[in-house]
């Protein structure tokens, strides 16, 4: 009990005397916290290696300026959240050598005396000249060749992996941003026919662990056509066979081919609309049999019954019905799924006619009876996270009226915000609704003289760029010379005839384009 009270005194005193000391007004010297303002700072863009400059006013005259210590912090606002003393002197200079990327810039002013400090913050967005414009991958005499259109300096800067130690590569199929699932740091691919590469982030940097060998587990050399990415997963094809490379919390390799006994062709089906899919189901075309298969790797689980991932569309569907029932195909565009036909193309839409966070993917098959069109929804099999559904049979359309679909080198374009499909014939694009019954070609215009050799639509990322995903993108060639355009979409309702293009030249014959987003 004793021990008690005397705590109780204890704690009574020490809560009397703070009490004591909030009230007491004696002549003590306090200054006012808040006296000192720092101002002439404020949001910032710079180029690397360009000068960064500030002189600042706080202010104070009651002190001197060497009263106090200064302090200049860029903090990386990329998701590392690093940060790097770029200055200690009231005034910045300073040559910025920070990435390219979106910083905090804190002015920090402390005095000597007390020890107390004010502190300013503004934005700071580092640029080079590589931070954003479009990647046109070209065929130089069979070489892959990268030339770069810089949005940040409007100048194009020509044959970037000669100049940054890529080994050469011949064969260009596609330049690729695999913006998650792959290492932050060298997100490009560079896909050929010799094998494929990741290039870096900044200024397509190359290192020899960027080979895709360091990423496959199988012992034949990959040369893939694409990386279709969808829930905890990718799938490549490489050849004729599908390698798939499992990755939930760590970075997996791809593994030995999918496809035992009949070959596939290039293309893969996923579901690009959903930002989030758990047991992911990919299409393939089997081009012995010409029909669809699913393959959907995370059946095998003994979680989900130890399946067989690897299925023809019919026992899928009722894989799907059974573990999803109402929920497990939706639509009547079509009542079988094809078999016996050719595969020209296939391709992933962000199209959602229904809603259900399932986007399109796009199949043009032809027989000798005609050329026709599938529109296939890809989901999740057990549909813990956006998709609705397990399947979608979203449309069909007989293209046969659409005069010279089926002719070789023909090349297809889909509109993931709006009905309509594109293709090219010789030096012709033409627009099909894919709205109205019968489905008809109209003439988009035609660039007399040259060839196109690349029709597609780029899927943008970033929010501030989602309504240029509109426009058409058009690479052509004419007497040796490689030339891009670029067809504004916005506002012109999917009608191209009347639209003037941006116009680049100089470049060797364009097999892909995409543009590199600015990465915050």
């Amino acid at each position: 009990m004793k021990d008690l009270l005397y705590k109780i005194l204890f704690l009574t005193s020490v809560v009397l005397s703070f009490f004591s000391c909030a009230s007491d007004e004696g002549n003590y010297d306090y200054r006012d916290l808040n006296e000192l303002s720092i101002s002439g700072l404020s949001d910032a863009q710079v180029l690397t290696y360009d000068r960064l400059e500030f002189s600042p006013s706080l202010g104070d005259k009651s002190l001197a300026e060497d009263a106090y210590t200064y302090e200049w912090k860029a903090v990386d606002r990329n998701g590392v959240n690093e940060s790097y003393m770029i200055g200690e002197s009231k005034n910045l200079d300073y040559e910025v050598t920070l990435s390219p990327g979106l910083y905090s810039l804190f002015f920090t002013v402390t005095e000597k005396t007390t020890g107390l400090y004010w502190q300013e913050e503004v934005s700071l967005l580092v640029s080079s000249s590589m931070s954003e414009g479009w990647m046109v991958l070209c065929s130089d005499a069979g070489r892959a060749r990268l030339d770069v259109i810089s949005s940040v300096t409007g100048e194009i800067y020509r044959d970037m992996l000669a100049s940054n130690g890529t080994p050469v590569y011949n064969g260009p199929r596609k330049i690729q941003w695999l913006s998650d699932k792959t290492d932050e740091s060298s997100p490009y691919y560079l896909l050929t026919d010799d094998g494929a590469t990741r290039l870096g982030k900044d200024d397509f940097g190359w290192k020899p662990e960027y080979d895709f060998q360091y990423e496959v587990a199988a012992p034949d050399r990959l040369a893939p056509y694409s990386i279709v990415s969808a829930g905890f997963g990718k799938v490549v094809v490489s050849g004729t066979k599908a390698y798939y490379c499992e990755i939930m919390g760590f970075d997996g390799l791809y593994g030995s081919a999918v496809n035992k006994s009949f070959p596939v062709s290039p293309y893969v089906g996923a579901n690009v609309s959903a930002s989030q899919v758990y047991a992911a189901v990919y299409l393939l075309y089997d081009t012995s049999r010409k029909r669809f298969v699913a393959f959907c790797p995370l059946l095998s689980s003994n979680d989900l019954g130890g399946l067989e991932p690897l299925m023809d569309m019919d026992e899928f569907t009722q894989v799907a019905d059974g573990m999803a029932g109402d929920a497990g195909v939706v639509g009547i565009a079509f009542d079988e799924w094809p078999e016996g036909k050719e595969l020209l193309y296939m391709e992933n839409t962000r199209y959602d006619p229904g809603n259900a966070k399932m986007g399109l993917t796009y199949a043009v098959l032809s027989d000798v009876n005609g050329t026709y069109l599938y529109g296939i929804q890809l989901g999740d099999i057990l549909r813990y996270a956006d998709c609705t559904y397990v399947l979608g049979k979203g449309y069909y359309g007989d293209l046969s009226q659409c005069r010279n679909i089926a002719e070789e080198g023909n090349l297809f374009a889909f509109s993931s915000l709006k009905n309509y499909m594109y293709y090219s014939s010789g030096s012709v694009v033409y627009r099909v609704d894919l709205s109205a019954e019968p489905l008809q070609a109209q003439e988009m215009f035609r660039l007399q003289g040259e060839e196109i050799t690349c029709l597609k639509f780029n899927l943008y990322r970033n929010p501030e760029n989602l309504q240029k995903s509109y426009d058409l993108i058009v690479g052509s060639e004419k007497n040796g010379e490689g030339i891009l355009r670029v067809y504004e979409g916005n506002g012109s309702g999917g009608d191209f005839r009347n639209v003037e293009p941006q116009v680049y030249g100089g470049f060797a014959r364009i097999k892909d384009v995409e543009f590199k987003e600015r990465v915050y």
